[in-house]
């Protein structure tokens, strides 16, 4: 069974011939030219791999990788002209398991490809985690959590910080690591603002927020969120 790639890049032309190269090499390509359809076909092809752009119309490639990231170990390799060294090192940092500059050598990428499929184990894309028995639902694809089968509102930010709790259910993730995993490592020194992020989601989330069950707080550490 060929390993499945999906390419998200909004240069028609590039992708065109990306996706030649790749299928020629015995790979199953799908493209997509925009975030959400990136997101989306992540969810509903679940690729192998992923290649990945910086620059899209609708979302940028850092909030791409990290929402691809709230639910997959998948590898993700970015390929894009942007080749500054800090561009390179944000990347890696936010998730990403490779960088690659264009223009690139066919073979060079081909076999970076291989090399991460080889040392990946196959995960697959869960659009919705289920907690308590169902009355705790998240769903990554829409960014909405639903409580008792009502709909909590939640921010952005907010959300971010509860998906990395979700995806690492049962673990306690530091301050730093909760912060930098949801925001981005531009708001490593943000750490100050958590508590109180952490105080408004409990507030939306729990039936009592003073003995909260879902985030439970691991004093001078970090949070948890509780499988049930």
């Amino acid at each position: 069974m060929a390993d499945k790639i999906l390419i998200i890049d909004d240069e028609k032309l590039a992708v065109d011939m990306l996706g030649k190269l790749l299928a020629k090499r015995g790979f199953e390509v799908y493209k997509a030219d925009s975030g959400q359809d990136g997101l989306r076909k992540a969810y509903h092809h679940q690729p192998d791999l992923v290649l990945l752009d910086v620059v899209l119309p609708d979302m940028d490639g850092w909030e791409i990788c990290r929402r691809l990231r709230e639910l997959s170990d998948m590898p993700i390799i970015f390929v894009s002209a942007r080749k500054d060294k800090n561009d390179i090192i944000k990347g890696l940092e936010i998730g990403a398991d490779d960088y690659v500059t264009k223009p690139f050598d066919d073979d060079e990428l081909v076999e970076r490809i291989k090399a991460r499929l080889r040392r990946s184990p196959r995960t697959s894309l869960s659009e919705e985690l289920v907690f308590n028995q169902g009355d705790f639902r998240i769903n990554f694809m829409n960014r909405e959590v639903w409580i008792h089968s009502n709909l909590k509102h939640l921010t952005p930010k907010e959300f971010n910080l509860l998906a990395v709790l979700v995806r690492n259910a049962g673990r306690v993730v530091t301050r730093t690591e909760l912060v930098t995993e949801a925001w981005g490592d531009e708001y490593s020194d943000a750490i100050d603002s958590l508590k109180l992020y952490i105080h408004y989601l409990r507030q939306k989330l729990e039936t009592n927020p003073q003995q909260p069950k879902y985030i439970l707080t691991s004093r001078g550490v970090g949070y948890r969120f509780i499988k049930r």
